[in-house]
């Protein structure tokens, strides 16, 4: 007689092989915790918005939340095998992979073909031919060249394993690798690094990024992500995270990147361990401290406007006397004074404005002053938008030099527009000093890779 007990051990092998998920039991995202596949860190603005994004889903969910890094080819793999309930890596809802389902779309990027402008350009598809192109296997990137591939079929790139986007566009600025492919966001922070970048055109239609889950995905979670992108999308939550990681990212031109990286490396080591001296004063980043200074002055501790606003720091006599300075020209007193006067500003504001809005909003008041900032907030309100959010405050206080708007408010004309570049020039000044000068105890100027310095220096002589 056969053995009831052995078959039945057999078929349950045999489905758990089918299903690929026996010793993968995922915890509970009710009760435990939500394991979410994120981009590596090293992905920059992207891999920090997808964190965000999950955490904040997390808390809807009233659940913690584990973060997986993982390269994109690797993905639809891993959700398969039940390693994770779900991927946010800005993925591209449009591609064609049967294990995968896809959430609700929360940004449509284009994707470019990204090249060195010192070597040929190509204009068309057709122009690519007998030409280097690479791509991360399995990327969005990639799913595009698929798409374009069916309107020119002798379209030929290679899909590469173990490398990344960035890697992919550094190749191009050495002029190892003709070309590659990205989406604008990553093409807009890179130009930053790489001066000889140039994207020629786009390669299929736009992305449309998405998260994805398991075919077989709980449907109460999926029903709750479908939930809470349709609250942040209404409650503006989305919008004010695109703007935080991705609204800045064209503000500087490729001659600001270029003199930007090129003094780091030559005069910030003179006054870095006074930016951080500052830092611990007040609490501040001692990066976004340097990023204002450089935006006043270059770094230039004589620097003096028409305008008698004097140093590193620009001080004004009135603010210099309120901050107690003796010496406006003093590198320390002018950065220790600046510092205390920016964290005196973001202290005054209103409890419920949150970080990062608050830092920027306070950049913006350094510059224009308090009042002006409150007037722009005002009118910000009367427009109907959050006057508690720099992505909104920021879309009004240009109006402030315009007598239609700035005549019934309490503090009058005011250059609104240029609070609103220096803002949002700081914010790429930061985000630059975040990846070129790690916080460690001591600079080490060799530590800055020359791969994106000498691409700049033809733009500087």
């Amino acid at each position: 007689m056969r053995n009831p007990t052995r078959y039945l051990s057999a078929a349950t092998l045999g489905i758990c092989v089918l299903l690929a998920g026996c010793g993968q039991q995922l915890p509970s995202w009710r009760n435990d915790k939500l394991l979410v596949i994120v981009p590596d860190a090293s992905q920059g603005a992207e891999a920090e918005f997808e964190r965000e994004l999950a955490t904040i889903f997390a808390e809807h969910l009233h659940s913690t939340v584990e973060l997986i890094p993982s390269p994109p080819n690797k993905i639809d793999r891993a959700l398969r095998r039940h390693r994770a309930h779900l991927a946010a890596a800005s993925l591209r809802s449009e591609i064609n992979v049967s294990a995968l389902h896809f959430g609700p779309s929360y940004q449509t990027v284009r994707e470019q073909l990204i090249c060195n402008r010192d070597h040929k350009q190509p204009r068309r598809l057709a122009d690519l031919q007998g030409m280097s192109l690479a791509v991360p296997v399995g990327s969005a990137p990639e799913a595009a060249l698929m798409e374009a591939r069916a309107n020119f079929s002798p379209l030929k790139w290679e899909s590469r394993r173990n490398t990344t986007t960035e890697g992919l566009i550094r190749e191009v600025s050495d002029g190892t690798l003709d070309c590659t492919v990205a989406n604008e966001n990553r093409y807009a922070s890179a130009r930053n690094y790489y001066s000889n970048l140039v994207a020629t055109l786009d390669i299929g239609t736009p992305s449309k990024l998405a998260w994805a889950f398991s075919r077989d995905v709980d449907p109460a979670l999926y029903k709750e992500a479908q939930a809470f992108f349709s609250r942040i999308e209404r409650d503006g939550t989305l919008n004010r995270l695109l703007e935080r990681y991705y609204g800045h990212n064209n503000r500087l031109q490729t001659l600001d990147a270029a003199s930007f990286i090129a003094n780091i490396n030559q005069i910030l080591p003179k006054y870095r361990n006074l930016f951080e001296e500052a830092a611990t004063l007040t609490g501040i980043d001692w990066r976004l401290l340097a990023a204002l200074a450089y935006q006043e002055s270059q770094w230039d501790p004589l620097a003096t406007s028409f305008t008698n606003v004097r140093g590193m720091m620009m001080l004004t006599e009135e603010t210099a006397d309120r901050m107690n300075v003796t010496n406006r020209l003093d590198a320390r007193e002018s950065i220790i004074a600046g510092a205390k006067y920016l964290a005196l500003i973001r202290d005054q504001m209103p409890e419920r404005i949150a970080e990062p809005d608050r830092t920027w909003m306070s950049l913006a008041a350094y510059n224009q002053g308090y009042g002006h900032l409150e007037d722009a907030r005002v009118l910000t309100k009367r427009m109907g938008m959050n006057p508690d959010s720099w992505a909104d405050v920021k879309k009004w206080m240009p109006l402030l030099n315009q007598p239609g708007y700035y005549e019934t408010l309490k503090y009058g004309y005011a250059r609104g527009g240029e609070a609103v570049i220096l803002v949002e020039s700081i914010r790429s000044y930061h985000d630059m000093l975040e990846r070129l000068a790690p916080d460690a105890t001591a600079f080490d100027s060799n530590a800055i890779s020359y791969r994106l310095i000498e691409p700049l220096k033809r733009l500087l002589r």
